[in-house]
């Protein structure tokens, strides 16, 4: 699976992007956030409050509970703003 980090996730993060290979029992959006939080203290701290990152699957924006599969990209970045 490739996950893409953006803006101030991407920085704090410290890394844009990476490949990982999916444990089995990663179904949905949220269960690959709480997988990645345990790869670093860095991840944690970012990923831990849900509520201030949205997430895209194959560049469509997904609800927390979206099905992916490890084919997927998954971009993960703040709320947008319009203007």
């Amino acid at each position: 699976m490739n996950i893409k980090y953006f803006s101030w996730v991407k920085d704090q993060i410290g890394i844009e992007a990476e490949k990982i290979k999916s444990p089995p029992n990663i179904k949905t959006v949220k269960d690959l956030i709480i997988y990645l939080k345990t790869l670093s203290d860095k991840h944690n701290e970012v990923l831990n409050d849900t509520r201030i990152i949205r997430c895209a699957v194959n560049m469509e924006v997904v609800n927390l509970d979206h099905n992916i599969n490890d084919s997927d990209e998954v971009a993960i970045f703040p709320p947008m703003t319009g203007g």
